[in-house]
């Protein structure tokens, strides 16, 4: 793969350069996102067994469909708890922590990794 980097660097064509450029670049970028992938996994880990300890993961106890998935109206119910306790407790990273959970069981993945990038924020922080 390097070589053919080199070589289309080497290539008096520009778009030949961009791509041997890309060869070169990508693997950074991809080892990048795979270690801060595996940190986010390790962190999330840490706090959920600190939870644990505590007594402060949220419970599992949401209704299902007979295919597994959680009943949406009752994760959306649940989800309110879990938004008052964030906006009332910002800097905890618990809250925030409990919060993304609420994300995911309603649904909403997007929410649930941010949630839990400020939690892990506020984890570190602490």
């Amino acid at each position: 793969m390097m070589q053919r980097a080199v070589l289309l660097l080497a290539a008096p064509e520009w778009i030949a350069k961009l791509i041997g450029l890309a060869f070169l670049v990508i693997p950074f970028v991809a080892a990048w996102a795979l270690i801060s992938e595996v940190r986010f996994g390790a962190t999330t880990e840490r706090m959920a067994k600190l939870l644990e300890t505590e007594g402060g993961l949220p419970e599992d106890n949401l209704p299902r469909t007979p295919g597994g998935r959680i009943v949406r109206e009752a994760a959306d119910a649940e989800f309110e708890k879990y938004k008052v306790e964030a906006e009332t407790a910002p800097k905890d990273w618990r809250s925030w922590f409990r919060l993304s959970c609420a994300y995911d069981a309603a649904g909403d993945r997007k929410r649930a990794r941010q949630s839990m990038r400020d939690a892990i924020a506020l984890f570190r922080e602490a």
